[in-house]
């Protein structure tokens, strides 16, 4: 596609008001953040889930700051134009919120990122409050939040009782009060999504595993397009097989350099006769 134009936020609340759903993807390196940015994904997320995705942990928690940093560097470098958000890892704002301004302030002045992301409802909406207030645009995080799987029980579905549906719900007002621009919901029911975007005054809602009537949708990267090989999530879609591609590659590199069948003459570079011959001469 050709170049496009840097997508801003009141470009994303210009496609909500038009019932344009957001297009939001995971993204974790350079040539994958190319690729996105061909395609005009609208939001990407370099999200913790690198220390699954990309770093092999069985968590999000070993996951820092720099690790982030990084990351979110090389998916800028790939994808100029559309709105980065840097997802802040395990520590790097629970403690305090000055340790929340500093962490989120890294991700704007070193990766160039557009906006950052933090979980966590109530209890984090003076976070939220203060960042928004540095001058930092700041999304929310709902629902399943891996960084508190333990205390949620696992990953697994949030919401399904009225009495935790309810929370959400106020929790999700209670970000929007604090600033947030948007809220991502992930593993809750449909209906409460629904719910939730349907009162969602200025902010909008991104759906991760929350059914259709969220504002825009999410997908881990890695999930999508089959390159993660511990598990497939349920609300993941695979929309190309890519790492069955790259494992069938794989076997057939190995067995072609066994069989002494790669590399040929047009994978490798000569050298002319007559400076071969005085090479042999020299020698």
């Amino acid at each position: 596609m050709s170049e496009r134009k840097k997508i801003t936020l009141p470009a994303l609340f210009k496609k909500v008001a038009n019932k344009e759903p957001i297009t939001m993807l995971t993204c974790y390196d350079y040539p994958t953040a190319h690729f996105q940015e061909q395609a005009g994904i609208d939001m990407i997320l370099v999200g913790d889930s690198l220390g699954m995705t990309m770093l092999g942990y069985e968590t999000t928690l070993p996951v820092t700051m720099d690790d982030m940093i990084r990351h979110a560097q090389a998916v800028r470098r790939g994808s100029p134009n559309a709105w980065l958000i840097g997802d802040m890892p395990y520590m790097s704002y629970q403690p305090s919120i000055e340790t929340a301004i500093r962490s989120a302030g890294r991700f704007m002045a070193e990766a160039a990122c557009d906006a950052i992301k933090l979980e966590g409802g109530a209890e984090m909406a003076d976070r939220m409050a203060a960042i928004v207030a540095s001058g930092i645009p700041a999304m929310g995080h709902l629902g399943l939040t891996p960084q508190s799987a333990s205390a949620l029980g696992g990953f697994r579905v949030q919401g399904k009782g009225a009495l935790q549906a309810k929370k959400i719900i106020d929790d999700a007002k209670a970000l929007e009060h604090a600033g947030a621009f948007a809220i991502l919901l992930e593993m809750v029911p449909d209906r409460l999504c629904k719910l939730i975007t349907e009162r969602a005054e200025n902010c909008f809602i991104i759906s991760l595993g929350s059914g259709l009537d969220a504002h825009g949708q999410l997908l881990i990267y890695h999930d999508a397009f089959g390159l993660y090989p511990r598990f497939k999530p349920r609300m993941a879609k695979v929309f190309a097989n890519a790492g069955e591609m790259i494992q069938n590659g794989l076997i057939q590199y190995v067995k072609e350099v066994s069989e002494r069948t790669f590399p040929t003459s047009e994978n490798w570079f000569g050298m002319p006769d007559d400076e071969y011959d005085e090479l042999l001469k020299l020698l």
